[in-house]
C-alpha cells in the first residue's frame, strides 16, 4: 500500500504470500544474453556493499536482530541494484522447474508466473538506478509492530487493522508522517534475504508494488517489525516514509 501527502486517497493494496513467490521464460534473444551475462558475474562477484553504506541501525537499539538484517539487506538492493541482481537473484534460475521452484534448504514453491518473474526482476535491477539507503524511525517502527501484534491475534491479512486503522493511522500514532508512505506485508519463513528477494520478485503481483516501494527514492526512513502470524506462522511488516517527525 501506498500513499502521497498531497493525495490521501491513492492507496493501492499490495500483499505478498511466501508461499506464492517468484516467477515462465522471459522472451527475447538479447535478454537471454544479458541473463547469461549476469550468471556469468555472479560466479566471481564480490561482496561490495561496506558495511558502514548499509547499515544504518548501528543506534536502533529497539530493533532486534532480523529487523535489522532486514533494513540492512533492502539498503543492499537500493544502494546497488545491478549488482544485487548478479549475486542473489540471477544465479536462482537454475532451480525453477516450470511453475515450481526447488531451492537447497528452502521448501519446495509452487509459484505462478515460473521463472518469468525473476526474469523480469532481474531486468528491471540492471537498468535501475543506485539510491539512498534507508534509516529506520523507531516511530515507523512501533507503527509496524502495531500492525504485527494484531495480526498475530486474529489471523488476518492485508493492511487494515482489527480496529479499522490504516497503514497512515497506524504511522501517525506516533509522529507524522509527510511527502509519501508506503506498507509492504510479508507471510512466511523469516530469513532476511528470502523476505526481501520474494518482495522484489512480486511474483502474481502485476503492479510489482512490493518492489517499487523497496526501490523508490522518494522513500528516506522505515520501521520493519517480525511477528508470528497462526496461519502462516510468521510475519514482516514494513513501513516506508519520506519525512516522518
Amino acid at each position: 500500500m501506498q500513499t502521497k501527502k498531497n493525495n490521501p486517497a491513492s492507496f493501492f493494496t499490495l500483499l505478498a504470500l511466501f508461499y506464492l513467490t517468484f516467477g515462465h521464460t522471459f522472451p527475447g534473444t538479447s535478454y537471454a544474453d544479458e541473463m547469461q551475462d549476469a550468471l556469468t558475474a555472479a560466479q566471481s562477484f564480490p561482496e561490495k556493499w561496506p558495511q558502514t553504506a548499509i547499515d544504518t541501525t548501528a543506534n536502533a537499539d529497539y530493533l532486534n536482530d532480523l529487523e535489522r538484517e532486514i533494513i540492512i539487506e533492502i539498503n543492499r538492493v537500493r544502494t546497488d541494484p545491478a549488482g544485487y541482481a548478479r549475486m542473489y537473484l540471477a544465479p536462482t534460475r537454475q532451480y525453477y522447474n516450470g511453475q515450481r521452484f526447488t531451492y537447497p534448504g528452502r521448501p519446495v514453491l509452487h509459484t505462478k508466473e515460473g521463472v518469468r518473474a525473476l526474469d523480469e526482476c532481474v531486468k528491471v535491477l540492471l537498468k535501475t538506478k543506485p539510491v539512498h539507503a534507508l534509516s529506520p524511525k523507531k516511530g515507523l517502527t512501533l507503527a509496524a509492530r502495531d500492525h504485527a501484534a494484531d495480526q498475530s491475534r486474529t489471523g488476518s491479512t492485508g493492511h487494515t487493522g482489527s480496529d479499522y486503522s490504516t497503514m497512515g493511522i497506524r504511522m501517525n500514532r506516533y509522529g507524522t508522517w509527510n511527502i509519501s508512505a508506503a506498507e509492504n506485508l510479508f507471510y512466511g519463513h523469516w530469513r532476511a534475504r528470502w523476505i526481501v528477494t520474494s518482495l522484489l520478485l512480486d511474483d502474481g503481483v502485476a503492479s510489482r508494488g512490493h518492489r517499487k516501494n523497496i526501490l523508490n527514492p522518494a522513500f528516506k526512513f522505515i520501521g520493519v517489525a517480525v511477528g508470528p502470524h497462526p496461519v502462516y506462522k510468521k510475519m514482516c511488516v514494513m513501513d516506508f516514509a519520506g519525512a516522518y517527525n
